[in-house]
């Protein structure tokens, strides 16, 4: 005789609930945390529209019959027009291609000098944390060194120096890809130093972990440990300061340009627009105004998704 086996609702809730909530990993969450951030969102979304701007440069160009170097002294100061939607400027130069252009170097500085610096800080703290002891003690006097030192003088010292002296030919010198190099170069030298410090606190909580204390045991290089074991387990902190150092580098290229010692026109960034419009404010006042207002809002913007990721990947989020 069969027997038929009944079962309550709520048992089979029970028996289907473990199915249905799966375990989600951590970067899901992070993830999850981010996007209820609306603020790190509106960032975001204004720095898609910012680099989508200075993306479309050439397009801009096509389209309207302009180039962003074609000078016309007998069109200077003209006023927004169907051809220059925001007018031209003391050599009759567009202003609006001057600007999508000027997006890009400023925006490709930021992430190559911050990816640059985070690198240099990456390896320092890495050995730092890793070999302790007096190879410890030595890169973090050093780095504390470099924190110490003011920032902005040194970066004008670093971007006078005459390229030539060094060993470089006079046409490299004087090609805009130079400007763009030495000033990554001249700020991944001084910015690596928080990336540096937070990776080495990292790799000192790591070192007492089971799975590294384990992979010593069996006689693992430290290569090994340190790329296979330690580094991936750092990714949060790195993400986080190298998100909020875009801004800072952002800043730090202004304000050489504006200074004279960062890019060189003609080739065209936001600080060397504002350097050049500082002396016709009173006449055109909007030649400041808009390269000064879109690297405010690129900092601000920048900051917001900073603050955004440095709130999803806090640990003390995760615990919860």
């Amino acid at each position: 005789m069969s027997q038929t086996i009944q079962t309550s609702p709520v048992a089979v809730a029970a028996t289907l609930a473990p199915i249905a909530d799966k375990p989600q990993s951590v970067w899901q969450l992070r993830w999850r945390r981010l996007l209820r951030n609306r603020a790190a969102m509106l960032g975001a979304a204004v720095l898609i529209l910012l680099t989508l701007f200075a993306a479309g440069a050439p397009v801009y160009e096509k389209l309207m019959g302009v180039d962003v170097n074609d000078t016309d002294l007998l069109n200077r100061f003209a006023p927004p027009s169907a051809q220059h939607l925001l007018g031209t400027d003391d050599a009759g130069r567009d202003v609006l291609a001057r600007l999508m252009y000027g997006g890009r170097i400023s925006l490709l500085v930021g992430l190559f000098g911050a990816v640059s610096a985070a690198m240099v800080g990456t390896l320092i703290g890495l050995i730092a944390g890793y070999y302790r002891g007096r190879t410890e003690s030595i890169l973090m006097r050093i780095t504390d060194g470099v924190i110490s030192l003011p920032i902005l003088p040194l970066l004008i010292v670093f971007a006078a120096i005459d390229l030539q002296k060094l060993g470089f030919s006079e046409e490299f010198v004087r090609s805009s890809a130079a400007n763009f190099y030495r000033i990554v170069f001249i700020i991944a030298l001084v910015e690596w130093t928080t990336v540096a410090r937070l990776v080495r606190a990292s790799t000192l909580s790591l070192m007492t972990r089971e799975f590294v204390l384990a992979a010593r045991t069996q006689g693992a290089s430290a290569r090994h440990i340190l790329t296979v074991h330690i580094l991936p387990n750092t990714t949060s902190p790195i993400i986080v300061a190298l998100s909020l150092a875009v801004g800072q580098i952002i800043l730090l290229e202004s304000t050489l340009s504006f200074l004279g010692l960062g890019i060189q026109p003609p080739t065209p960034s936001w600080g060397n627009m504002l350097n050049n419009a500082q002396e016709l404010i009173a006449r055109a006042p909007e030649l400041a105004f808009y390269p000064g207002f879109l690297i405010f809002i690129t900092v601000i913007a920048v900051n917001f998704v900073g603050d955004g990721l440095q709130d999803a990947f806090d640990p003390r989020a995760e615990a919860h």
